[in-house]
């Protein structure tokens, strides 16, 4: 197998050819034919998540096809279309586990950032926490769905019910969203960084019934808001752009610190939550009604080899929606 290897915090992944590996009883190997890029790929280069063990591949969008079963699989069969997402296993034990909030498991394992992900031509994966996907998307395109999707299903859920929804940040998940909402007949107020015209105009290409700067006020409140931006300065502007009782959402897996605020922006009963991870049971139900849904994702592709400047082009903002590697 080759990969993209991140052998130390902030340096550049280098292509590796590695022997092949095989699976354990529960586990599937996979050959990969699409990942998608992800933020939270750049703070795992960055270092910005704790605990970090070098080297690691990185990448936790993940499509492919089985190529091989553990011992102990049954629900799967090889030449399989299956993805792998970012839960890759959890205890079953803690107290989390056992009361159905795996997302928050004592002892979770996750794809590209404490086991070896999908930057690569194969992957390993604990079968019980890899997802059968349904037909009508290609597998570039249904890449950013296991993790821009699913996280962005989760967070819209925790939202709430509300008809006028606000998105900070539209690239992978806020663009997958903003056209669920859509799909659910809400309102959709799109916030971009001030200045990022191109931004406004792709947002409202997918549907949104309003774009505008994040230090702007939108034209009506909005019943709640979610955070996709990895920036804790728009905490405080969310909150003012809530009606009372409406809700916060951040849904990064990291964020620069949030500044200080008044109170009386959170007083009124607004809430401000976060997202951490997802349950199968949140994949289980996003991927059933997917099929309901008309949800164009809107893909940057790069060869695996180009990886590097796919991270950096994700950081610099050079493109609408998400990146998606394809083995050279």
């Amino acid at each position: 197998m080759q990969a993209m290897v991140l052998n130390s915090q902030a340096s550049e992944l280098i292509w590796t050819e590695l022997p092949d590996r095989l699976p354990d009883a529960h586990e599937i190997r996979i050959s990969i034919s699409a990942c998608g890029v992800c933020r939270t790929d750049l703070h795992v280069l960055d270092g910005e998540l704790p605990d970090i063990k070098y080297p690691i591949i990185p990448g936790h969008e993940i499509v492919g096809h089985i190529d091989m079963l553990g011992a102990a699989v049954k629900d799967f069969h090889a030449g399989q279309r299956v993805g792998v997402p970012w839960l890759g296993h959890t205890c079953g034990v803690c107290m989390f586990c056992k009361s159905q909030q795996e997302n928050l498991c004592d002892h979770p394992s996750f794809t590209g950032y404490t086991r070896d992900g999908g930057f690569a031509t194969s992957v390993i994966a604990d079968a019980r926490f890899v997802f059968a996907l349904p037909e009508g998307h290609s597998d570039v395109a249904t890449a950013p769905l296991l993790c821009a999707g699913l996280i962005g299903w989760r967070s819209l859920e925790m939202v709430g019910d509300g008809q006028r929804l606000g998105i900070y940040g539209f690239g992978a998940a806020g663009h997958i969203v903003a056209q669920i909402a859509k799909f659910q007949k809400r309102s959709v107020f799109a916030f971009t960084r001030p200045g990022d015209s191109a931004g406004q105009d792709f947002a409202k290409s997918v549907g949104v019934d309003w774009a505008g700067d994040s230090d702007q006020t939108p034209p009506e409140m909005l019943d709640g808001a979610i955070i996709y931006a990895p920036v804790g300065d728009l905490v405080p502007l969310a909150l003012r752009a809530v009606r009372k009782g409406g809700r916060v959402v951040c849904a990064g897996i990291h964020m620069s610190d949030i500044p200080r605020f008044p109170y009386r922006i959170l007083w009124e009963e607004r809430s401000l939550r976060s997202v951490a991870n997802l349950t199968r049971a949140d994949g289980l139900k996003f991927f059933s009604v997917l099929p309901e849904m008309d949800i164009t994702t809107h893909t940057r592709t790069y060869a695996l080899r180009d990886a590097n400047q796919a991270l950096a082009d994700l950081r610099n903002g050079e493109f609408s929606g998400a990146a998606v590697l394809v083995p050279d």
